[in-house]
């Protein structure tokens, strides 16, 4: 953020970020503590060893955990301003190859693991001036990307839910949108890469199919969420800002050889 307000714009906000161990959520969470917020991150495993935020356990799949952690960062900032959903996990496959379990897996994490920790969240997002939610979303949510049915439905629920419930809470003051990153360059795709028969070419290859030519990284990722949860983005609401490397709506010649 840049001008007189910039600054101070982010300074105060008290922000809970799941899934914040590793990734785009450490990324978010230090972008906005390095903005001024007050953060709390939830995680299975919060490693918050000489961060500045708080940590805190939880599991996204538990409701009485989600609440328990929810109540707690809440209770440590006198409220909540920003959640950010982030909390996600995946799975490699077409429809044939994920046994019905895995399916559970990757829709309760990715799908009901947001509904548990928005609705926890709402009392306190309702007192707030500035409330905003920000959903980790994906290109896979609007893109066929081969070998991740699983992971593509839910994301697909996760664009649908953004928007319902940006319409649901628009009167209460309380801004949703999501974010939709390509292939990020995340502990999760290093340990897809590493499992790959050729890591290198793996690589190659899904850095060809954005058009930038690389992956996107976590801290660009980051900063899309701070934008959407910030009160520079007062009218944006029920967006899926995407952070692709222009995946989703370009369509190249391909490159002269």
């Amino acid at each position: 953020m840049t001008g007189t307000d910039g600054a101070t714009a982010l300074r105060g906000l008290r922000v809970l970020v799941t899934g914040g161990g590793s990734g785009i959520g450490r990324a978010v969470a230090r972008a906005f503590d390095g903005a001024g917020a007050r953060v709390a991150v939830l995680d299975l495993a919060p490693d918050c060893a000489g961060e500045p935020w708080t940590g805190l356990e939880a599991d996204v799949t538990d409701d009485a955990s989600v609440r328990a952690a929810v109540e707690e960062a809440a209770g440590l900032f006198g409220g909540l301003d920003v959640v950010v959903n982030n909390a996600g996990t995946g799975a490699v496959g077409t429809v044939e190859d994920n046994p019905d379990e895995q399916w559970h897996r990757v829709l309760d994490v990715n799908v009901l693991g947001i509904v548990r920790t928005t609705r926890a969240a709402l009392p306190h997002l309702r007192r707030s001036p500035r409330a905003a939610v920000v959903n980790t979303c994906s290109i896979a949510a609007t893109a066929g990307l081969p070998q991740r049915a699983a992971y593509s439905a839910s994301k697909g629920a996760v664009l649908s839910l953004t928007l319902a419930m940006a319409a649901d809470h628009v009167r209460e003051g309380i801004r949703v949108n999501c974010v939709n990153p390509g292939t990020a360059d995340t502990p999760w795709v290093a340990r897809l890469l590493d499992a790959a028969e050729d890591p290198a070419a793996e690589r190659a290859a899904l850095e060809a199919r954005q058009p930038m030519g690389r992956l996107v990284t976590a801290e660009e990722v980051a900063a899309a969420v701070v934008y959407l949860a910030s009160p520079a983005a007062a009218s944006v609401t029920g967006t899926a800002l995407a952070v692709d490397g222009g995946m989703a709506g370009l369509r190249l010649r391909p490159a002269a050889r």
